[in-house]
């Protein structure tokens, strides 16, 4: 495991991630391995909370040069093979805040995270999060999460002393220094993946919900985790209070979904789309949907590929032309659609290949070990960035809608 972790480390090390960012580099992601050969060293005895009033315990905050102002720019690879640029631009005058938890990326060896950015959160923040930032300004803590080494080890059977509840009070901390520092009553989308988005679910349901800060959230962005739903309803389950999200203009609720490719949904063993709870359903909200669109997701892909736990991109057209931009965006390649398959609920993407397309029918993600592909695990790389379009415009409709009701409350 050693050599593994090593291995990923090495390769994750972009000169960028050091210095003040200027394009996202690939980021590791949890991927379980047989029996390690060295056990992660045991995390340091607990330490008090971060003191999230120090700019270095933050990953991302506004104004500053950090991984959410890194190059966003996109290569628009068209059917007929044709390119164009898209520029990217952040807001000048954002009127809502993004509060971004990282998924598991850590490559720590201890079964717990240090609050040392490493290039991989660097990397990860740059790809999910600061898209965002065309419309919101994004805030984004550090945290002790459960590191790859830490979630390796258990679910090889050699459990560690691996602290969840500390990731959670680190998140929670930061929420609290944000809300009494730096919100100011402004309305707050909260975005994860992954490990972060759990964590999310666990902020809405314990100091969230039935609390007045309740009304100023725009909507809970969680995708890559299971979200437990009364069969046939949109509340209940895992949040008592926050509905799933039905409609663009609707404000205060959840989207969560997981993805598998079309032609391979969950296995009987997934790790994704289902819940054991009686009488539940793992939440699917499918945010290319809400937009009131057809099934065609507004993707942005990473140019070199989904991460260093899948197989590396090959060229995006049949000319064989290297893309120079961080993304690529392939319109009308990519569908998604809620579907239901058994016990399981989850995001189905479906590539529309065509003979007469001059782009590659081959779009990575699945995550590889060992030389095959973990299907338990599904798209799991591909949650954020097969939509990622549509998450950034959803959350300006719904922030524009939360804005509207604040106007009309005070009339």
């Amino acid at each position: 495991m050693k050599a593994f972790l090593a291995t990923l480390a090495l390769v994750a090390t972009p000169a960028w991630a050091q210095t003040a960012p200027t394009a996202p580099a690939p980021f590791p992601a949890p991927v379980p391995t047989p029996a390690p050969q060295a056990a992660p060293q045991p995390s340091p005895a607990p330490v008090t909370t971060p003191d999230y009033t120090q700019p270095q315990n933050w990953l991302c905050r506004p104004g500053r040069a950090d991984p959410c102002s890194a190059d966003q720019s996109a290569t628009i690879v068209k059917a007929d093979g044709s390119r164009s640029l898209e520029r990217f631009t952040p807001a000048k005058d954002a009127r809502f805040d993004c509060f971004y938890v990282y998924p598991t990326v850590s490559m720590d060896r201890t079964p717990n995270s240090d609050m040392q950015a490493g290039p991989e959160e660097n990397s990860v923040a740059a790809f999910q999060a600061a898209r965002f930032t065309k419309h919101c300004r994004v805030f984004a803590p550090l945290y002790r999460q459960v590191t790859l080494s830490g979630l390796q080890a258990a679910l090889s059977g050699r459990p560690v002393a691996i602290d969840r509840a500390m990731a959670y009070r680190d998140v929670k901390a930061a929420w609290e220094e944000y809300l009494a520092y730096d919100n100011h009553g402004r309305g707050v989308v909260l975005i994860g993946h992954s490990q972060g988005s759990g964590v999310l679910k666990t902020l809405v349901a314990d100091a969230i919900e039935g609390t007045p800060v309740q009304k100023q959230i725009i909507s809970v962005l969680i995708p890559g985790t299971n979200v437990a739903v009364p069969v046939g309803k949109d509340v209940g389950g895992d949040l008592k209070s926050t509905p799933l999200c039905r409609k663009a203009s609707e404000t205060g609720c959840v989207v969560s979904y997981v993805t598998f490719r079309a032609d391979a949904p969950p296995p009987p063993n997934s790790r994704f789309g289902g819940v054991a709870q009686p009488g539940m359903t793992a939440a699917c909200v499918n945010p290319v949907a809400l937009r009131g669109k057809t099934t065609t997701a507004d993707a942005y892909l990473g140019a070199k590929g989904a991460g260093l736990s899948s197989a590396p991109q090959g060229p995006w057209s049949s000319d064989g032309a290297p893309v120079t931009t961080p993304f690529v965006k392939v319109p009308g390649l990519l569908s998604v659609a809620c579907t239901a398959s058994g016990k399981f609920s989850y995001l189905a993407m479906t590539v529309n290949a065509v003979s007469s397309d001059a782009r590659t029918d081959t779009i990575v993600g699945d995550i590889a070990f060992g030389g095959g592909i973990l299907k338990d695990w599904g798209l799991h790389l591909l949650d954020m960035p097969v939509v990622m379009g549509d998450l950034v415009e959803l959350s300006a409709v719904q922030a524009k809608a939360w804005l509207g009701k604040q106007g009309a409350a005070k009339q």
